[in-house]
């Protein structure tokens, strides 16, 4: 069986078992906030751009709202990107390399996880390969112009529009031209200029939005950073960066990564696929590195770098895979990743086994949500049957909104844009839920029959259709109602809580408040 098919198989056969998978879990909460932003579709959102909301609403609308629906896209960007691997390495050193990156790059515990749950790594890492292997394409063709160039910056500007760090693909674009003697003309020529017009077209939409709504997603990119304050050199964090990758990555596959490339270091002067490869991986994770030395990123951050480092790592080793100790070190490593990957996709084969996790288990995230938020909703329906009113719903922050939003069975929407359950009030601008129909707004009321209009206006020109109304606030156990609603509301009491516990293990415990009356915060 030639390789080609064998990776076809593989991936094929990988990608049905990840779709037959992906109901077998709760969503994690970024999903279930993705899916609020595509039911309510935008040019930009508060810390994305639009890509990921779009893709969930096309997904949704065949599959419905469900976790099928939510995940459908991840398993098959998953399949795209293995295989773009494949027939880059394939193109650039050969069937052996590309076929080994394919395995290797679906053994790797970050990118198996990320093949499982929907976030926007999924898109990123998708079209940042299919951008890399399109200019690939198009330098081969230098110096003749190909459609491969606008091709290029659609798929950058595509990677953009889901992940704001595919802009950086145009530095690695730069950095190539820049770097490799043959291919200076470009800077001469219309195929580079077409790749930055079409990229920058597409750029317009998050654009737009942020000037309308006061730059919030650069704000945010600034906070997200720890760039907004306490800037420091903290040299200890940048060991925790790496230490990280180690662990997500699997160890020895991160080890074999890191020697690859040091040892492909001293031929990236003379040999320009190495040149290339190298290029279009340690800017992205240069900056983080760097980045790292004020506060650690998450290991995903920097993950696109890993497609070119990886694929180059790959040939590395495959030049050397004659020796033994190579063979079982490359052997080892894929099994490692391959177990990791297992216990990393379901910790319950752990659990079983008798292992008790000293600190939280991150598969915790994708746990109990749905039998959490049928307890809140029959508390709901329960007091609203005694009080004779019916009560809207408030979460402490925007992950528990978000997942109780999502698998409330009835949502009961309190208007258009409405999501089904608000964040506490606060004139902050702090996620998404900032900019959609709040609680604490003051809407203009119509003018009665013979009423001029100035007479209908508040103090505040508006009314507000929450006044006097009861909710149900849902927050993490042993806080009292912030100030917030203890201010805004006539009086606050607590009414349930919930426990979710998973093999005799405490996993998280929600309070339920009843909040009496809204009256609005006092000016």
């Amino acid at each position: 069986m030639s390789k080609t098919r064998a990776v076809w198989l593989f991936i094929g056969g990988l990608t049905l078992i990840r779709l037959s998978m992906l109901g077998s879990t709760d969503l994690e909460f970024d999903e279930a906030h993705y899916w609020m932003w595509s039911e309510r579709l935008a040019p930009g959102y508060f810390s994305k751009g639009p890509g990921i909301a779009f893709a969930i609403r096309a997904s949704t609308a065949i599959f419905g709202a469900t976790e099928l629906g939510v995940r459908f896209w991840s398993p098959i960007l998953a399949a795209g990107t293995s295989l773009l691997l494949f027939y880059f390495g394939r193109r650039l050193f050969g069937e052996n390399v590309g076929f080994w990156t394919a395995i290797a790059f679906n053994v790797t515990p970050i990118f198996n996880v990320g093949a499982f749950v929907m976030t926007t790594d999924a898109l990123s890492i998708f079209f940042w390969m299919a951008a890399t292997f399109t200019f690939w394409l198009a330098v081969e063709k230098s110096p003749q112009f190909s459609f491969y160039w606008p091709l290029t910056g659609l798929l950058i500007g595509l990677g953009f529009l889901s992940r704001w760090i595919n802009a950086f693909e145009i530095v690695c674009v730069l950095l190539v031209l820049a770097f490799a003697p043959r291919l200076r003309q470009e800077f001469k020529r219309p195929g580079l200029y077409w790749l930055l017009g079409i990229f920058v077209v597409c750029t317009i939409p998050p654009i737009v939005w942020n000037a309308q709504h006061a730059w919030i997603t650069l704000i945010h990119l600034r906070t997200r950073g720890s760039l907004s304050e306490d800037v420091g050199f903290r040299p200890l964090e940048a060991f925790k960066f790496l230490g990280e990758h180690f662990l997500f990555y699997s160890p020895l596959l991160f080890a074999a990564l890191v020697w690859g490339v040091i040892g492909s270091w001293r031929r990236v002067n003379k040999q320009f696929k190495i040149l290339f490869l190298f290029w279009f991986g340690l800017p992205v994770f240069a900056f983080y590195f760097l980045l790292s030395m004020n506060h650690v990123p998450t290991p995903n951050w920097d993950a696109v770098s890993f497609l070119s480092l990886g694929l180059l790592a790959v040939h590395y080793w495959c030049e050397r895979v004659e020796t033994r100790g190579v063979k079982i070190f490359a052997a080892a490593a894929i099994l490692l990743g391959f177990i990791v990957s297992l216990f990393a996709l379901d910790s319950d084969l752990l659990r079983s086994a008798g292992f008790r996790f000293r600190r939280s288990d991150p598969s915790d995230r994708l746990r109990g949500w749905k039998s959490m938020t049928a307890e809140v909703e029959r508390t709901r329906n329960d007091l609203q049957t005694k009080l004779g009113e019916k009560l809207f719903l408030i979460a402490d922050e925007r992950h528990r909104a978000s997942e109780i939003s999502f698998y409330l069975r009835d949502k009961r929407v309190e208007g258009p844009g409405h999501p089904p359950v608000y964040i506490v009030e606060s004139q902050d601008l702090i996620n998404q839920f900032s900019f959609w129909p709040r609680y604490d707004q003051f809407v203009e009321q119509p003018a009665k029959p013979g009423q001029s209009p100035d007479e209908t206006f508040t103090e505040q020109k508006g009314e507000n259709l929450f006044v006097g109304r009861s909710a149900l606030l849902i927050r993490n156990y042993a806080k009292s109602p912030p100030h917030n609603i203890r201010a805004a509301f006539e009086s606050t009491e607590l009414v349930g809580t919930i426990e979710l516990r998973r093999f005799g293990q405490h996993v998280r415990y929600w309070q339920i408040f009843l909040c009496r009356h809204y009256r609005t915060l006092p000016l």
